[in-house]
């Protein structure tokens, strides 16, 4: 927790039911046995602006902003920096729509400083009501993020993968239909861009499980799966979900994809090459990785 989650030794003693004073001990205890090392490494230097252009026009996209990241600091929280620059230059006003997908990612983002945007209506571009994990809780995205911005939530009351029978009532019922409109409104869109299945340790629910179907699958973008040309990868209850759909996604004047990783770098490509998003939050060694792999 006090490594990987950024909690603070305080936080870490509340959770476990200890005192701090213990807490501080194990944690010198962890780093004396060698079960934690600590690396001091010289920053790497790098000309943000030059690999954004070049990241750009290898992408074929609008504009990019480039983060130092870390290994250790999850990409949401360490390019929280790049974007907050994304969401300023995206100049949103009063009543404009912005759009939170799921995914580790935008919920890490989320949890950081960002500009404040007061007015804006912030709404999910998934259901998500019976995902396990918090990253997949699309409408507590939602709120923590117009918490951070001083914007209105929409929520979305609807699971992702309603049944045959739910569906239909769903797409009718009035405030699912205030939301599932901004999805042809919004100004800007934030998106988590998720990897391959078989590169991951949990996938939203909805997303099928089934090794044959998802073979080709090289990531996924609000919870819709697409192989390596950006086209999708069709399953059984798809026509029920509830998700922005890929020419809804091509009509986001800004949108903004978070997502830094080797394991990102297929799906970024595929996704860029379908338009998917238009303008990308990356850090410098997943930049370069693109470059190459360009």
């Amino acid at each position: 927790m006090y490594y990987s989650e950024d909690a603070t030794q305080a936080q870490v003693a509340e959770e476990l039911g200890m005192s701090r004073a213990t807490v501080s001990r194990l944690l010198a205890e962890a780093r004396a046995h060698g079960i934690v090392t600590i690396e001091v490494h010289r920053p790497t230097t790098f000309d943000a602006s030059g690999l954004a252009g070049d990241l750009t026009q290898a992408l074929g996209i609008n504009r990019a902003w480039i983060g130092h990241g870390s290994s250790v600091v999850h990409a949401g929280r360490a390019l929280a920096p790049q974007v907050g620059q994304a969401l300023e230059a995206a100049e949103l006003h009063f009543g404009d729509a912005l759009l939170v997908s799921s995914g580790a990612s935008v919920y890490e983002a989320s949890r950081s400083e960002v500009p404040t945007l007061p007015g804006v209506v912030v709404a999910p571009t998934v259901g998500g009501m019976y995902e396990p994990d918090a990253y997949y809780q699309t409408n507590e995205i939602v709120r923590r993020m117009a918490m951070k911005v001083q914007g209105n939530a929409e929520f979305l009351y609807a699971p992702a993968m309603p049944g045959p029978e739910l569906a239909p009532m769903l797409r009718n019922d009035p405030t699912i239909r205030r939301v599932t409109a901004l999805w042809d409104t919004a100004s800007v869109a934030l998106l988590g861009i998720g990897a391959a299945p078989r590169l991951r340790t949990s996938l939203p629910s909805v997303i099928s499980k089934d090794r044959n179907t998802m073979a080709n699958s090289v990531g996924d973008i609000c919870t819709r799966p697409f192989d390596r040309d950006g086209e999708p990868i069709v399953f059984p209850g798809m026509e029920d979900l509830v998700a922005m759909d890929f020419d809804q996604l091509r009509r986001v004047p800004h949108a903004i994809a978070i997502a830094a990783g080797a394991d990102k770098v297929a799906s970024i490509r595929a996704a860029a090459k379908a338009s998917l998003f238009n303008e990308l939050v990356t850090d410098a060694e997943t930049a370069q990785a693109l470059l190459e792999d360009a």
